[in-house]
């Protein structure tokens, strides 16, 4: 995608929902999408609203989509998503990534929704667990 340098670039906010569009247009093709959530862990809270989410184990940097489809070798895929430019990976994700990835997952940082697709399209066409190519 061309971004014109006057043109406000999306929010992270705006590439998911964009990501989760063409996850819908694709479940035709690739069924195991319908499994492909958002981990809400992010944004800004009440400060009391904040403290009852900790309290039922939200847990900061926790990566903000899941595919728990198994691909080669991994359990599933997990995506951080960020804006085209500007966004940052922080310290916890960055904890929350490599303990995943320790774990058996693959984990993905993705700038922007077309990324995303791309990284969810490359893990698909793995092999399954049964070693048969997806489709």
């Amino acid at each position: 995608m061309l971004i014109n340098d006057a043109s406000p670039l999306p929010t992270e906010s705006q590439e998911q929902t964009c990501l989760f569009r063409w996850v819908q247009m694709q479940q035709g093709r690739y069924p195991e999408l319908r499994l492909l959530y958002h981990i809400p862990n992010g944004g800004s809270r009440h400060r009391l609203e904040a403290a009852h989410l900790k309290q039922q184990g939200v847990r900061a940097g926790v990566p903000d989509i899941c595919l728990p489809v198994a691909r080669e070798g991994c359990h599933g895929l997990y995506i951080e998503m960020k804006r085209i430019k500007g966004g940052r990976v922080s310290p916890e994700q960055l904890g929350w990534m490599e303990a995943l990835k320790a774990e058996g997952y693959m984990v993905a940082v993705c700038q922007g929704w077309e990324m995303a697709s791309e990284i969810i399209l490359g893990y698909l066409k793995e092999r399954g667990a049964d070693g048969m190519q997806s489709a």
